[in-house]
């Protein structure tokens, strides 16, 4: 039964669900895009358009509001970068877009940016599907499709029962 909890919990109380969101939504400003689950980015998405809703109309509190959901580098940023990008829309100034699940725990993963804003292929978080402009890129994604085909380390164990092992098999050989 859900009492006195507007929003999504995520297993957390109050305050750290406050540092996830403020360290999230300053992720984005910083970064200009997250790679989040899917849960966490909907949670956060209505919080970053009513800021710049606030820094667009230029309140006077809007610093001081903006200083309890952003860090300072942040709050810097999205005041003098950010929000002029802005200036002809009225609201919508997110994007989500999914990926693949991610292995470890199948969660649902999404890539949330913002709509005025850098190119996919000019990031450092690749979207499944888009294509490495560089060589650099080409030779990354290589590496990372040859590194995953290595085989495992065996564990201390199994190699001192192999070499036990190796060494009755040249004593049956004398």
């Amino acid at each position: 039964m859900k009492k006195n909890i507007f929003g999504r919990r995520f297993k957390r109380d109050t305050k750290q669900r406050k540092a996830l969101f403020k360290s999230l939504i300053s992720s984005l400003v910083l970064n200009e895009r997250i790679r989040t689950t899917e849960a966490k980015a909907k949670a956060i998405k209505a919080d970053v358009d009513k800021l710049i809703t606030k820094v667009k109309k230029g309140e006077d509190t809007a610093r001081r509001l903006l200083a309890k959901s952003l860090s300072p580098q942040a709050l810097e940023k999205l005041i003098s970068k950010i929000t002029p990008r802005f200036q002809n829309r009225q609201s919508g100034y997110t994007r989500i877009i999914k990926l693949p699940k991610r292995v470890s725990d199948h969660a649902s993963v999404v890539l949330m940016e913002w709509v005025e804003g850098v190119d996919a292929r000019q990031s450092n978080i690749s979207v499944k599907g888009s294509k490495p402009t560089s060589l650099s890129e080409r030779r990354l994604r290589k590496s990372d499709k040859t590194s995953s085909n290595k085989p495992r380390r065996r564990s201390v164990l199994s190699q001192v029962g192999r070499r036990s092992s190796q060494k009755r098999k040249k004593k049956e050989n004398k």
